[in-house]
């Protein structure tokens, strides 16, 4: 079977549906973000202030690639950018979750945004935001409406990617 692949923005609620997906489906949930962490003993924000984003994207490509070849039937979750800088489409059926940047700012909160490297400066993060959309939509193989109940996106994602297989 194949992988089931999450993208959105930061907040989209990639890692919280991607568990749920894993456990009703008996696959392993993997967010690509920890597992660069867990690489480098790092936090995100740590590895941006030491080694910049040009590393971490570097470090997202080696992780694209490993999955790609290794890993089969899980659920993937991706950072925000990975999308933006790497075709992940080879790493499964991707499913981009659509979520307007007000409800994101409401899903979050102040405590969040700040250990959030890109959200430092929300104009900035808006910016960044609005110039990812057309990047999502293109890597997709489905988009779908990040606002419904945890429950509503998991059937979906579930029967669309069994359709798929």
């Amino acid at each position: 079977m194949q992988n089931i692949v999450l993208i959105g923005f930061m907040g989209s609620g990639k890692s919280s549906l991607g568990r749920e997906i894993a456990k009703q489906s008996e696959r392993y949930f993997l967010d690509t973000d920890s597992l660069i962490e867990s690489s480098l003993n790092k936090s995100v924000s740590k590895i941006f202030t030491h080694f910049g984003e040009e590393e971490f994207r570097r470090q997202e490509g080696v992780l694209l690639r490993w999955l790609s070849v290794n890993v089969k039937n899980a659920v993937i979750s991706t950072g925000g950018g990975m999308p933006i800088f790497h075709n992940v489409r080879d790493l499964g059926v991707v499913f981009y979750l659509e979520i307007a940047f007000e409800q994101i700012l409401a899903r979050l909160g102040a405590d969040t945004q700040s250990t959030r490297p890109l959200f430092s400066d929300e104009n900035k993060a808006r910016e960044l935001y609005v110039s990812r959309l057309a990047r999502y939509k293109e890597q997709a193989h489905f988009t779908l409406n990040a606002v419904k109940p945890l429950e509503i996106l998991t059937k979906e994602i579930l029967d669309l990617s069994f359709n798929q297989a």
